[in-house]
């Protein structure tokens, strides 16, 4: 079975499924009420999946849960180190930087 693509992917995936398993409901029977190819939900269950923000609110929406609760906490250290992020601030402070002019 492949590896989750990203902490924050296992995490959010964990979350659905327990909210599933609370509900007492089958994986096929959320992705019908959500709109979406089994294959693809069990993906997103074991963190394979990267789902877009309108699946998540749809999935959302059948577990009847906040969609709040499944991204609470995350943050970019839950990212995979290739894709290192980086604030407004240290943006702008590198742009002055580059610019020759020193951050406020």
């Amino acid at each position: 079975m492949p590896a989750p693509s990203s902490e924050a992917s296992r995490l959010v995936g964990e979350r659905i499924k327990a909210e599933r398993l609370r509900l007492a409901l089958s994986q096929d029977e959320v992705a019908h009420l959500a709109g979406m190819n089994v294959s693809n939900y069990g993906k997103i269950e074991r963190g394979i999946g990267n789902p877009v923000l309108h699946t998540l609110v749809r999935i959302s929406a059948v577990l009847d849960i906040d969609p709040a609760q499944l991204v609470a906490g995350l943050t970019a250290d839950h990212l995979p180190a290739l894709l290192e992020a980086f604030s407004a601030a240290d943006y702008v402070a590198e742009q002055r930087r580059r610019a020759g002019r020193q951050p406020n």
